[in-house]
C-alpha cells in the first residue's frame, strides 16, 4: 500500500539529503529574487543613459510606459510560468521540468544584460523581451521547488524546510544590493564624474552602460552552479507513488536518497475513482482553501512588491537619498543599492529566517495572521503622521517602521503563502494549485508595481516625475496599502493549519486510499 511508503517518508529523521535539497531548490530562489529585484537598482540609471533631455534641470527618467514595462514585464512572465509549469509539474512529474526552468533563468539573465542595440527603443524592447522569458523561468521555480521540498520532507520539520527554500529569496535580494554597491563603488573610483547639476552630460560616463548590464547578467551564475544537481535529483516518492502509481520505484528512489529501508509490495491495479481539478468534489473539499491561498497571496504581493520595487522612490521622498541632480549616474546606483541593502540586512533577511525557526512551533496560521496584523499597524503608523516622518530629524524613525513592515511580511504572509499551498492539496493537483496561488500573488505584484508607480506620484502635477500624471502621493498610497493588509488578516481565516499533519491527511488522500 502507498500508505506504507508515505508513512516512512513522514517519519524519516532529518538527514543530509534534506539540506542538499534545500540548497538545490533554494539557489533557484536566490536567483529568482536577485533577478526580480536587481532591476529596481538600475532603473534610474537607464533613465539617465537613454532618456537624457538636453537642458533639463533634472536627469533623464524612464517614461511612464517604459518604466511600467521594464518593472512589470518580468512579473507578467512569472505569472505565466507559474501557471504553465505548475500544470506541467503534475502532468509530467516535478523532476522532468525542473532543469528547464533553471536553464531559462540562466540564458535570459545573460541576454537581459546584453540587450542588443544602442538607441533607447531597441535596448528597452530587447530588455523587456528577455525579462519576460526570465520571469517565465522564475515562475516555474515557485510551484516545482515548493512541491519537491514538501514531498521530500518529514511532517515534523516540513514547514521549516519549505520556508528555508523560500528564505533564500532574502539572501538573493541582499546579494543583489551588495553586488551593486561593490560594482558601483569600483566604477566610481575608476571613472570619476561630476554631479548632474555641475555637468549634465559628463555626469553619466559612457562606462555606466556596462554597470547595469553586469548587474543584470550576474544573476545567471548562482543558478548555473546548481543545474547539474537538479538533473541528478530523483522524482519525489509521493508523485511516483500517488500519481504515477509505481510504489516499487517510489520505495527505491526514497531509500537511495533518504537512507530509509522499505520494501514495497508490487502494486495491484486497484485504481480508486478520483475527482478532477475544479470538479464539484474538488470545490467542496478544497474550494475555500484555494480561495484562501490565492486571495492572501494576492493581497500580500500588492503590498510587498510595491514596497520593494519602489522603495527607492520612498527613500527619495523622505530625503534619505539625495536629489538626483546632486549625484552622478554611478553614485546614484551606489546610494540606492546601499539603502535597499540596509533594509534587506536589518529586516527582510531576519524576517525570513524567523519564519524558518518558528513555523513548526507556532504554526502557519498564527504566523500569517500576526504578519498581516503588524504590517497593517506599521503601515498606518507611517501613513497617518506621514508629514511628521518627512522632517529631517525623524527620518530614522521612518526607516525603522518601514523596516518593520518588511520584517513582518517575511516573518509572516510572504513566507506562509508560499508554504501552505504546497501542503494542503492532493499530490495530483499540488503543483497546479501552488502555481495558481502563486500566479494570483504575481497578479497582486503587477497591481502593486503598476499601481504604486502612478499612485505614489505627487498630487501636484508639476512635482510629479516627468511624463507622469498627478497621483495621490506617498502618504495616501501607504494608507491604501494599510487597508490591503487589513483585508489579508480577514482572508487568512480561510487557510487551514497544516502544522504536524501529513500531506495525505491535509489533502484527504489518506481517506481516498482507504476507500
Amino acid at each position: 500500500m502507498a500508505n506504507e511508503v508515505l508513512s516512512a517518508l513522514d517519519a524519516a529523521r532529518t538527514q543530509w539529503y534534506h539540506f542538499t535539497a534545500i540548497i538545490i531548490a533554494g539557489m533557484g530562489f536566490f536567483t529568482d529574487a536577485y533577478d526580480l529585484f536587481c532591476i529596481s537598482l538600475v532603473t534610474k540609471m537607464l533613465g539617465r543613459i537613454y532618456y537624457h533631455v538636453e537642458g533639463a534641470k533634472s536627469p533623464g527618467t524612464l517614461p511612464p510606459h517604459v518604466s511600467a514595462a521594464v518593472n512589470g514585464v518580468a512579473l507578467v512572465g512569472t505569472l505565466t510560468g507559474q501557471l504553465f509549469f505548475g500544470w506541467l509539474g503534475d502532468k509530467l512529474g516535478r523532476k522532468k521540468v525542473y532543469g528547464v526552468t533553471l536553464m531559462l533563468m540562466v540564458l535570459c539573465s545573460i541576454c537581459s544584460g546584453l540587450s542588443f542595440g544602442h538607441d533607447s527603443k531597441t535596448v528597452m524592447a530587447t530588455l523587456c523581451f528577455f525579462r519576460f522569458w526570465l520571469g517565465f523561468g522564475i515562475g516555474g521555480d515557485y510551484p516545482l521547488s515548493a512541491t519537491i521540498m514538501s514531498e521530500y520532507s518529514n511532517k515534523k520539520t516540513r514547514g521549516a524546510f519549505i520556508a528555508a527554500v523560500f528564505a533564500m529569496q532574502g539572501l538573493g535580494i541582499l546579494a543583489g544590493g551588495a553586488f551593486a554597491i561593490v560594482l558601483s563603488f569600483l566604477f566610481e573610483v575608476k571613472f570619476k564624474a561630476p554631479a548632474y547639476e555641475v555637468d549634465p552630460i559628463g555626469s553619466t560616463v559612457p562606462q555606466a552602460d556596462y554597470l547595469w548590464r553586469i548587474v543584470l547578467m550576474a544573476g545567471a551564475f548562482p543558478a548555473a552552479l546548481t543545474y547539474y544537481w537538479r538533473l541528478k535529483m530523483p522524482e519525489t516518492a509521493r508523485y511516483t507513488a500517488l500519481v504515477a502509481q509505481n510504489l516499487e520505484q517510489a520505495a527505491t528512489d526514497m531509500s537511495k536518497v533518504l537512507k530509509v529501508d522499505i520494501e514495497a509490495a508490487p502494486q495491484n491495479s486497484t485504481e480508486t475513482s478520483k475527482y478532477g481539478l475544479f470538479s464539484k468534489q474538488f470545490l467542496l473539499r478544497h474550494g475555500l482553501h484555494l480561495l484562501g491561498t490565492t486571495s492572501t497571496w494576492f493581497l500580500l504581493d500588492i503590498a510587498f512588491y510595491s514596497q520593494n520595487l519602489f522603495q527607492k522612490d520612498i527613500f527619495s521622498a523622505i530625503g534619505w537619498i539625495p536629489p538626483a541632480k546632486t549625484m552622478n549616474a554611478i553614485g546614484e546606483v551606489y546610494k540606492i543599492a546601499r539603502a535597499q541593502t540596509l533594509i534587506a540586512l536589518c529586516s527582510t533577511v531576519p524576517g525570513y529566517w524567523f519564519t524558518v525557526a518558528f513555523i513548526d512551533k507556532m504554526g502557519r496560521f498564527a504566523i500569517q495572521l500576526m504578519g498581516f496584523f503588524f504590517m497593517t499597524v506599521f503601515m498606518f503608523a507611517l501613513a497617518i503622521p506621514y508629514h511628521y516622518w518627512t522632517h529631517k530629524d525623524h527620518l530614522i524613525g521612518f526607516v525603522v517602521l518601514y523596516s518593520l513592515t518588511f520584517f513582518f511580511s517575511n516573518f509572516g504572509p510572504n513566507a506562509t503563502t508560499f508554504v501552505v499551498p504546497a501542503e494542503i492539496f492532493p499530490a495530483r493537483f499540488r503543483s497546479t494549485c501552488h502555481g495558481i496561488s502563486a500566479a494570483s500573488g504575481k497578479l497582486g505584484a503587477i497591481v502593486g508595481a503598476f499601481g504604486f508607480l502612478y499612485l505614489a506620484q505627487n498630487q501636484d502635477k508639476a512635482k510629479a516625475d516627468a511624463g507622469f500624471p498627478a497621483g495621490i502621493g506617498v502618504k495616501n498610497s501607504l494608507l491604501v496599502l494599510g487597508g490591503i493588509n487589513l483585508l489579508g488578516v480577514i482572508f487568512t481565516f480561510l487557510v487551514p493549519e497544516s502544522k504536524g499533519k501529513s500531506l495525505e491527511e491535509m489533502s484527504g488522500e489518506s481517506n481516498e486510499e482507504n476507500n
